[in-house]
């Protein structure tokens, strides 16, 4: 880097949602474009490209690898009552199997804090899915404490996705909460949860949903 040569950060977060998603399809209609492929709509039905935004976490690189590995499984099945587009269900099958490769970086990359780090994504998991009931959680956010900074890494390992960097609860005034996504590929395909609330954050009845007491997520300081 330096001279004219300068960095550009091609990942975005879930708080931006409408801008992810309409960059990561742009991103996608390029590539297509340059083999003579003009009709993502013929390949992608509209709910399978909100579930690629949403397993991705708005980056760029998972949003592509995902979008293979559901062009896999949709060709797979072979069409069917789901038709010969990449649905929403295929895309949860992919993401699923993506996970083992974010838990690959997690254990190259974290090294000594290998275990701490594990621990804390364990049990955010089981908040979300044993407790809370819900694809997102509330993280207060003037948290400096060790339990915030491994959230902080598991964010950077895609394990789980800033949607909201402040958000108010009803019956916690004066305190501003930070939102967070449990990773898709833990909740769906063979990990499928059945009944699992999932917040679409990025509408209003979302957002409205997030300012629950029950998303809140109060791990021990140490």
């Amino acid at each position: 880097m330096g001279d004219d040569a300068e960095e550009i950060d091609l990942d975005l977060t879930l708080e931006k949602y409408a801008t992810a998603k309409r960059f990561l399809v742009q991103v996608l209609d390029g590539i297509a474009g340059e083999v003579g492929f003009h009709e993502l709509p013929k390949l992608l039905s509209p709910t399978a490209v909100d579930r690629l935004v949403l397993a991705c976490g708005g980056v760029a690189r998972d949003f592509l690898a995902l979008f293979r590995k559901s062009l896999d499984v949709a060709r797979e099945r072979g069409g069917g009552p789901r038709g010969d587009r990449i649905a929403a269900t295929d895309v949860n099958q992919a993401a699923g199997e993506y996970e083992s490769s974010k838990r690959d970086e997690l254990k190259r990359d974290t090294l000594e804090e290998r275990v701490k780090v594990e621990a804390s994504f364990e049990a955010v998991k089981t908040f979300c899915l044993d407790q809370a009931n819900a694809n997102c959680f509330l993280l207060q956010k003037d948290r400096t404490d060790e339990p915030a900074k491994l959230i902080e890494e598991l964010v950077d390992l895609r394990l789980l996705h800033l949607v909201q960097s402040r958000v108010t609860v009803r019956d916690r005034p004066g305190k501003l909460f930070v939102a967070y996504m449990l990773d898709l590929g833990q909740y769906t395909g063979e990990r499928k949860r059945r009944g699992l609330d999932m917040i679409s954050f990025w509408k209003h009845e979302g957002k409205e949903s997030l300012r629950r007491t029950k998303l809140i997520y109060e791990p021990p300081s140490s």
